[in-house]
């Protein structure tokens, strides 16, 4: 308890350190500036994240354990790389894709996000469900347990920090590319940070920057606090 204590207080301290740092870099004149403009976009990004990931993680989850089920061990590798579209392709070329099928706005950002994000929530539930040892579903199928209650009770738990690993990844890309998606006439942290680029203002660049960057740790940092708290719970793994 003690040394989590002490890691918590240097992460809060080396956070508040960075944003500090940013802070005098850009300027608090900028961030007053551009304060409703920051709120606005922010929302918009968010707005962006989480549609797109809620439905990656609607099709990607599912998808994984289909393809961790003894009767697709064969298909699986083969059936995967459906989901890897999203990442073989570069982003670019995924958003104008989209813009040609559903028009500028928030679709086609939300479409092309989704598809980013898909591979890794997929892969590793698959992964993580794949790598629950076969000792442990022996056992449970020994004590009378129907495969449904296997995959419920035995397998999802143990794969639960493989699977939080694979959204945390997902999140980070998608966060990460949703500033792209002003290319294709949606609002995001990406509307401030094109116009700073065209317009040579680095203040404006590097806010825009700096907020996507923060975004992406505090929402990593809130996936990985649920799921730690989700397994302390009485949730945690069967040994």
């Amino acid at each position: 308890m003690a040394t989590r204590y002490g890691t918590g207080l240097v992460g809060c301290a080396a956070v508040l350190a960075v944003l500090a740092l940013l802070l005098h870099w850009i300027g608090i004149d900028t961030v007053r500036h551009y304060q409703d403009d920051l709120l606005f976009y922010l929302q918009a990004h968010l707005l962006l994240v989480l549609a797109s990931m809620l439905a990656a993680l609607v099709i990607g989850l599912p998808a994984g354990v289909l393809l961790s089920r003894p009767a697709m061990a064969r298909q699986a590798e083969r059936l995967m790389q459906v989901f890897n579209i999203g990442n073989t392709v570069p982003p670019l070329a995924v958003l104008a894709i989209a813009l040609g099928i559903l028009g500028i706005g928030n679709g086609p950002a939300i479409l092309a996000l989704f598809l980013a994000s898909l591979l890794p929530i997929v892969r590793n539930t698959y992964e993580g469900l794949k790598n629950v040892p076969a000792s442990l579903k022996e056992a449970a199928t020994g004590i009378g347990m129907t495969p449904r209650q296997v995959l419920w009770q035995v397998e999802l738990p143990n794969a639960v920090p493989i699977i939080v690993g694979g959204i945390r990844v997902a999140l980070a890309l998608n966060v990460g590319t949703a500033p792209l998606s002003f290319l294709i006439g949606a609002n995001s942290l990406g509307s401030l940070i094109f116009p700073g680029i065209a317009l040579n203002n680095p203040s404006q660049l590097l806010l825009g920057a700096a907020c996507t960057a923060l975004l992406a740790l505090l929402l990593d940092g809130l996936v990985l606090l649920v799921s730690r708290t989700w397994l302390e719970r009485g949730l945690a793994p069967a040994r």
